[in-house]
């Protein structure tokens, strides 16, 4: 994901054939900023993401806000959507959103759902992140208006390296780590993620995350 917004940020400032404003060029430029820090840091994780099945994969923990983390990863990926005449909304009911987390990894984690979203979406992208309390938790949901998944697929989604067969969508690039990702950081958080989707109508994930790891 920082690869492709930074990719697309760098395309737009450099179309000379469109006058673009002071205050979006500074808005580019804050991204890629932004997103190389974040790819900087994506390296190491994936290093750390290398040991998972040794048992060593290390959360650093702290008071961190889901809802800033959304807002965060919103802000960042909007360009994409926009570029596609999409939205993005936000339904943020989660009245405590504060839980003891990775910030780094849970930042990922989102990234990663909202990717999913945009390339597995055909036509324009209408996507809503809500959040709401739970018992001991708070849930997070991702849902858009994408190719769906069938039955069988939902089952191998999550395993590592695979990619869901994407018929005639031909941008989707990656080498299917996202959600196996996903599931590996929100497990260790002693939380939980699960899928909503039927081919054609998109797809909803959901993760569970406890507000303390004690």
């Amino acid at each position: 994901t920082p690869i492709s917004t930074i990719n697309l940020a760098c395309e737009v400032l450099g179309d000379k054939s469109v006058s673009i404003p002071k205050d979006k060029t500074d808005k580019y430029v804050g991204v890629i900023s932004e997103e190389n820090k974040r790819l900087g840091k994506l390296v190491e994780n994936i290093l750390q993401t290398a040991i998972l099945d040794k048992g060593e994969f290390r959360l650093n923990l702290s008071p961190v806000d889901l809802h800033q983390l959304v807002n965060q990863a919103t802000g960042n990926i909007q360009l994409q959507v926009e570029q596609r005449q999409g939205r993005i909304v936000q339904e943020l009911s989660a009245e405590q959103s504060v839980l003891d987390a990775d910030r780094v990894h849970l930042t990922n984690v989102i990234y990663n759902l909202l990717d999913n979203a945009v390339k597995y979406t055909e036509g324009t992208p209408e996507i809503t992140l809500s959040t709401r309390n739970v018992s001991n938790g708070i849930e997070l949901s991702v849902k858009d208006n994408g190719i769906g998944i069938s039955r069988e697929n939902q089952k191998k989604i999550f395993d590592n390296l695979y990619r869901v067969p994407t018929g005639n969508i031909h941008n989707v690039k990656g080498f299917g780590l996202g959600l196996s990702y996903v599931k590996a950081v929100v497990e260790r958080h002693r939380g939980s993620v699960n899928v909503e989707s039927s081919p054609g109508k998109g797809s909803t994930f959901t993760i569970f995350l406890p507000k303390t790891q004690a």
